[in-house]
């Protein structure tokens, strides 16, 4: 087995040079990338979309069950799909890391392997960052750039009463996938003979490891002449979410359990863990689906897409935010989704 590199020997430049030495730029709109004090683009007239993310090791991913290259690649999915959210085309990303003395330059080149897997399936160049050392664990901040003609850009306060509420994919497959990832750690822990069982949970496990950022929707928006009133994306569950686009569009909701989507494996694990699929789907978090309200007069073109579901409408904001059951009964939407600075 050869000798693993401690960083310390390259140096923060000669490291920074070994994590990008063959990446190539992809956009015409990347004039000048890494290498220099600075990156220069130029989006030829449309207007810039720049979104930003940090990541935490032990808040926000947890070693023990992420592998680096997945970590690397849901970094960039988390910022892709901010931008998508704008209804904008991402276009370049910086990446810095802050990390302790026990991550070698092999662990970094993996980190960066997953990173650069995901650039060059979405189509974003690397354009810099910034790399330093960390008293412990691995801190990751990511700033996505991203592009959008004129007068299409979407934001969250634009939902106007009668909306349709639309979602894409499906909800709550990635907090499974952190709940069983979670509870084999735990008896790892306890006793780390036992291997872990995944039993066979590949659709959950790899919802929360390796998400997909949405780009087929803002292809098809542009495709169908669609532009949403209103968009986020689902990152902290739909409870939440929705809420934020409720409050922002000075609006209420309806939103009826039996249209969320939720995944034919995820119901399974959700009932094998004595959990409730809805509540997994509203409140679970890092889906990265889209959230987005439509006029009702673009119905027919929403349901030639079958990666989409009606879930609900709009509604004045005195008839305040309410989930309509299975049961028919009408309950309050409580905002129960992740908290960045709740209890850990």
């Amino acid at each position: 087995m050869s000798e693993l590199t401690e960083i310390s020997n390259l140096g923060e430049f000669g490291l920074i040079e070994h994590l990008t030495k063959n990446f190539e730029t992809q956009q015409a709109s990347t004039i000048v990338s890494i290498g220099d004090d600075g990156a220069i683009i130029d989006h030829f007239g449309k207007q810039t979309v720049i979104s930003t993310d940090l990541l935490i090791d032990g808040i926000h991913f947890d070693l023990m069950y992420n592998p680096l290259k997945h970590l690397g690649y849901k970094s960039v999915i988390v910022n892709l799909s901010d931008i998508y959210a704008m209804n904008a085309i991402p276009t370049q990303i910086t990446v810095s890391i802050a990390m302790s003395s026990r991550f070698t330059t092999e662990a970094m080149s993996e980190f960066y392997e997953g990173i650069f897997l995901a650039c060059e399936k979405y189509g974003v160049d690397l354009i810099g960052g910034d790399t330093s050392s960390s008293k412990k664990g691995f801190i990751i901040s990511i700033t996505a750039i991203g592009e959008v003609t004129p007068q299409h850009f979407v934001k969250r306060d634009g939902a106007k009463k009668g909306d349709l509420v639309c979602v894409s994919g499906d909800l709550g497959a990635a907090f499974l996938g952190l709940t069983l990832l979670e509870r084999e750690k735990k008896i790892f822990l306890e006793n780390p003979k036992i291997q872990p069982d995944l039993e066979n949970e590949s659709y959950i496990i790899g919802r929360f490891l390796k998400p997909e950022a949405r780009a087929d929707m803002i292809d098809f928006f542009e495709k169908n002449n669609i532009v949403p009133t209103a968009m986020m994306d689902l990152s902290d569950g739909l409870s939440s979410d929705i809420l934020h686009i409720c409050k922002q569009s000075n609006l209420g909701c309806r939103i009826y359990e039996d249209k969320i989507p939720i995944a034919e494996e995820s119901r399974n694990a959700a009932f094998k863990f004595s959990l409730d699929p809805t509540m997994c789907a509203l409140n679970g978090g890092e889906d990265y689906e889209l959230l987005f309200t439509i006029p009702q007069d673009l119905f027919e073109k929403i349901q030639l897409n079958n990666q989409i579901s009606v879930i609900g409408y709009m509604t004045d904001a005195e008839e305040k935010s309410k989930l309509i059951t299975k049961g028919g009964n009408i309950v309050d939407m409580v905002a129960q989704g992740w908290n960045a600075f709740g209890a850990q």
